[in-house]
């Protein structure tokens, strides 16, 4: 059963391992019959700062617009990105402050402490690289980038289930390993996981 794909690259560089593994899972995703749509967030034009918060409403710009309609069409959003400092890239984390507002992603209720998941009935995919061995971010570190992303954005505004696939540590792999890596994620999406 084909699946409507959207994969959001999340690495400033167009030319990184994680846009690697962003083309990876798209070829296989396209070619296992999905329908796939592209981000490419570096290439986007908008202001990745929410300057007022909540507070006042800030509009946006085309492409944000665009990624709002492509996020909606989605059935399965899959993000490549790496972790930098325990989590996400500055230019990742504005793209989602700019894009999953309220009323889009979700609503608080009037007087409850609750709120709706506005993005319920899509699944999410993370493909993260990072140079920290994954064991050591996992036990050590507790997984602060994971958490963040899984808990408290995707699965916080009804996006679930989400998978975690982590690599790394990616500084000094080598290229067998990698290819290794982009096969998996080929896999992957041509299952649409």
């Amino acid at each position: 059963m084909s699946k409507r794909i959207l994969v959001i690259l999340g690495h400033p560089g167009d030319d990184s391992y994680c846009a690697a593994l962003a083309r990876a899972y798209s070829e296989g995703a396209k070619a296992a019959g999905h329908e796939v749509r592209q981000i490419l967030i570096s290439q986007l034009k908008f202001d990745p700062v929410l300057h007022q918060g909540y507070a006042k409403v800030q509009d946006l710009e085309p492409d944000l617009v665009a990624a709002q309609q492509d996020i909606l069409w989605a059935e399965h959003l899959v993000f490549a990105y790496p972790i930098w400092w325990g989590a996400m890239p500055a230019l990742l984390k504005g793209f989602i402050d700019r894009t999953f507002l309220p009323g889009f992603a979700f609503k608080y209720r009037k007087d409850s402490p609750w709120w709706d998941r506005l993005l319920q009935g899509r699944s999410a995919h993370l493909l993260v690289t990072m140079d920290t061995p994954p064991w050591y971010f996992r036990l050590i570190y507790r997984q602060p980038g994971h958490h963040q992303m899984k808990r408290t954005i995707l699965e916080f505004c009804g996006v679930k289930p989400v998978k975690i696939s982590s690599f790394g540590p990616l500084k000094g792999s080598r290229e067998s390993k990698r290819q290794a890596w982009l096969e998996q994620v080929r896999a992957d999406g041509q299952a649409g996981k």
